[in-house]
């Protein structure tokens, strides 16, 4: 099973996050249209023109949604004058990814301010685990996916991360790796709601959420749906990241 390295990704988030001079600017806070696609059309001509995509190198270790990082130095400036203004590169608070890059690749974003909270907590359980030697597991979702004690790491509310998708507050989870998961479940249920239909069975649900929408579901483990069951954590499908 192929698993996020946390530690690395949060150390380049917050490498990018001392790079934010401006990120209190307006601009640099929103994904706009009219960037993404102008970074869409770097992305096709420079694909068409070399046979290849302007990513940075990624380990293999690395989950899907953060894997192709768009380099903008190979980019700039024959493809484009400059990177984006809500690009971290720029001052802003975006990290521009490639999604369905063996297809047709589309080009997303990852808000890197959602580490804030990631790193506190990871913080908090690797003190507890020096002093306990074990970490506070509440209960078992899945195979390698656990809720937190969270009031055992000093929490007096369970933190949260601001959906990218709805105007909900999505739980964080934990794996026997170490790593810090959102849980995008309810993003699901939502999306499911506003359908016509079901979604796919046998599909990694992820793929709706950022069907329509800028953002991809970083941090995030694989969700599968039956028509038993519903929509289910499902880790099987780390086997094919």
């Amino acid at each position: 099973m192929k698993r996020l390295t946390i530690y690395s990704v949060a150390i380049v988030f917050l490498l990018a996050g001392c790079m934010l001079p401006n990120e209190q600017r307006v601009e640099n806070q929103v994904p706009y249209a009219d960037q993404m696609a102008s970074v869409q059309a770097a992305i096709d001509q420079f694909q068409e023109e070399t046979g290849v995509l302007p990513i940075k190198t990624f380990d293999e270790s690395t989950n899907l949604y953060q894997r192709y990082v768009i380099d903008f130095r190979q980019l700039i400036p024959t493809y484009m004058q400059d990177a984006p203004g809500s690009s971290f590169e720029n001052g802003g608070v975006y990290q521009y990814v490639l999604v369905n890059v063996e297809e047709e690749p589309e080009v997303k974003v990852i808000d890197v301010r959602i580490m804030n909270e990631i790193n506190t907590l990871t913080q908090r359980i690797n003190d507890y685990r020096r002093e306990h030697t074990y970490a506070p597991i509440k209960e078992s979702l899945d195979y390698d996916l656990f809720t937190l004690d969270f009031e055992a790491l000093g929490y007096k509310e369970e933190p949260y991360i601001d959906s990218p998708y709805n105007q909900t507050r999505l739980p964080l989870l934990y794996t026997n790796s170490g790593d810090i998961m959102i849980d995008y479940r309810l993003d699901l249920i939502e999306l499911q709601s506003e359908m016509d239909g079901s979604f796919a069975t046998e599909t990694d649900l992820r793929t709706y959420l950022y069907e329509d929408a800028p953002f991809v579901p970083v941090f995030s483990v694989p969700y599968t749906y039956s028509e038993a069951d519903g929509i289910q954590y499902d880790t099987k499908f780390y086997e094919n990241e």
